[in-house]
C-alpha cells in the first residue's frame, strides 16, 4: 500500500560520502540502499507456503520462453471448506506481493498492502473466506523471477528471464489452486495489474471461477499507460549500474537503486491526483530557504523521494521491469479474435469499480466493460469511488471499496 503522504518524514536523508547523488542531488548513504530487495532461499520466509514445480515439467510461457523448474510463492488466511467452496483469490497489483494482509517484519519488508480489507471481520472476511494471494510469475517475493538462480547456471537469470504476460501469471495461479485441492474459486479480485489478472482468469478458466472483482482496471492498455510505462522502464535501464541486468553480484548501494527510485517517483505523480498533491504539500519547503540552491527541496520532493527509496529496499529492478511489460501487453482480445469474443467467455457475475480522480485508469475504460458486461447479463455492480487520491484510491478508500465486495461475496446464485 502506499503511505499516506501525512506520514512521510520531511527531514533531509544523511548524505552519501560526497553529499551528493550523481545528479548533485542531496541522497541516502549508498551503502543503506541493497542491490535488489528482493527474497531470497535463506531469507525469512515469512508467511510464506511454495508450490514447487520440478524442471522435468518444463512450464511455457506464453511469449515463447520455458521455464525449467518453478517456485510459486502465496500465502493463506482463513481456512478451507471440506468442499473448498470458500476460496477467494486476491491478486496483487505491480509492486504488490503474496502479503495482502498482516504486519510487517518476520520476512516480510511492510505490512499487508489490503490490511484493512482483509482479516477477521472485515470486508473480505477470513473467519467466512479462504482467502490466497500469490506472488506473480516473474516476481521477486519468492516466486521465480529475474532474481531467481537459473538451472542451467546457477546464477541469476537477470534479464534473461523471458517475458511474461498476464497470462502466463494466471497459469501458474492456477497451479496453485490444483496444489491447494480448489477446483473452482468462489471470486477471485484485483485491482490495477491485479484487475487484469482476475479478468484473465474469467476469460481463461471461467469454469473455475464463480465471480471476479476487477477494480481500477482495463480490458487491454491504453497508449498513454503504454508511454507511462516506457518512461519508468527507460528510468531503470538508464541507470549505470543497471549493467543490462547483471547488478547482483554488485556490492551495497552500487546497484540501480536511482532508476528504479526514479521510476517509482514518476509513476507516483499518476498513481495520485493534483488535489492531493497541493492539499498536502503545497509550496512548502523541507529546508530553510536561506538562500537559493538548485538542490533545496520542495516536501513534494521528499515525499517522492522516500517512496523512490522504499521501493528500492523492497523490489528489483529487473522484475519492475519485467512486470511493467507484462502490464503494457495486457490485451483480452490478443488471439482470441476480439475483446468481444473474450467477453463472451466470463461465465459468472462481475464487479467494476472506477476510481473518480483515477487519470491512469480513467472511469471511462471501467464504464466500458461495465457496459460490455451488462449487455451480456454478466454485470454483478458497478461503482465509483470518490476520491482524492487518484488511482491509488482502490488501496486507500477501504469503506467505500469494501462494502461492495463483501455484497459479491455475499450474493446468491440468483445475483448472477
Amino acid at each position: 500500500m502506499t503511505a499516506d503522504a501525512s506520514s512521510v518524514p520531511t527531514v533531509p536523508a544523511p548524505p552519501s560520502p560526497d553529499g551528493l547523488a550523481r545528479s548533485g542531488r542531496p541522497t541516502s548513504h549508498p551503502s543503506r540502499l541493497p542491490v535488489t530487495g528482493a527474497w531470497r532461499p535463506g531469507d525469512p520466509v515469512g508467511r510464506r507456503k511454495f508450490v514447487h514445480v520440478p524442471a522435468d515439467r518444463p512450464f511455457a510461457l506464453e511469449g515463447g520462453g520455458v521455464l525449467h523448474g518453478l517456485d510459486i510463492a502465496f500465502e493463506t488466511w482463513g481456512e478451507l471448506d471440506a468442499d473448498a467452496a470458500n476460496a477467494v483469490l486476491v491478486c496483487h497489483a505491480l509492486t504488490g506481493d503474496s502479503h495482502v494482509a498482516g504486519p510487517s517484519g518476520h520476512g516480510h519488508h511492510v505490512e499487508g498492502w489490503w490490511d484493512d480489507l482483509v482479516g477477521p471481520g472485515k470486508a473480505i472476511d477470513t473467519d467466512r473466506w479462504f482467502v490466497v494471494c500469490v506472488n506473480v510469475l516473474g516476481g521477486c517475493q519468492g516466486t521465480t523471477g529475474p532474481a531467481s538462480g537459473d538451472p542451467a547456471t546457477g546464477s541469476p537469470y537477470a534479464a534473461r528471464f523471458p517475458v511474461v504476460t498476464v497470462r502466463d501469471m494466471v497459469r501458474s495461479q492456477a497451479l496453485v489452486a490444483t496444489d491447494l485441492g480448489i477446483d473452482r474459486w468462489h471470486t477471485v479480485i484485483g485491482g490495477s495489474m491485479g484487475g487484469m489478472q482476475a479478468l484473465e482468469w474469467g476469460v481463461m478458466y471461467p469454469e473455475r471461477v464463480g465471480a471476479v472483482a476487477a477494480l481500477a482496471t482495463s480490458v487491454s492498455a491504453s497508449a498513454q499507460q503504454i508511454a507511462w510505462s516506457h518512461v519508468g522502464r527507460l528510468a531503470v535501464a538508464n541507470d549505470p549500474c543497471w549493467r543490462d541486468g547483471d547488478y547482483y553480484a554488485a556490492e551495497p548501494g552500487d546497484g540501480p537503486h536511482q532508476g528504479l527510485s526514479l521510476a517509482r517517483q514518476i509513476a507516483q505523480i499518476h498513481y495520485r491526483s493534483e488535489p492531493v498533491f497541493q492539499d498536502r504539500f503545497d509550496r512548502r519547503s523541507v529546508e530553510p530557504v536561506d538562500r537559493l540552491s538548485l538542490w533545496d527541496r520542495f516536501q513534494v520532493e521528499s515525499y517522492l523521494d522516500y517512496h523512490g527509496e522504499k521501493l528500492v529496499r523492497r523490489f528489483d529492478a529487473n522484475s519492475y521491469l519485467l512486470l511493467n511489460k507484462a502490464m503494457d501487453l495486457h490485451d483480452l482480445g490478443r488471439k482470441r479474435g476480439s475483446v468481444d469474443q473474450a467477453l463472451d467467455r466470463i461465465a459468472g457475475p462481475v464487479l467494476t469499480l472506477a476510481i473518480d480522480s483515477d487519470t491512469l485508469y480513467p472511469p471511462y475504460q471501467q464504464e466500458l466493460l461495465r457496459d460490455e458486461l451488462a449487455r451480456r447479463g454478466r454485470l454483478f455492480e458497478h461503482v465509483t469511488v470518490t476520491s482524492a487520491h487518484g488511482h491509488d484510491g482502490f488501496l486507500l478508500e477501504p469503506h467505500q471499496v469494501g462494502p461492495p465486495l463483501t455484497a459479491l461475496l455475499d450474493r446468491t446464485p440468483t445475483d448472477g
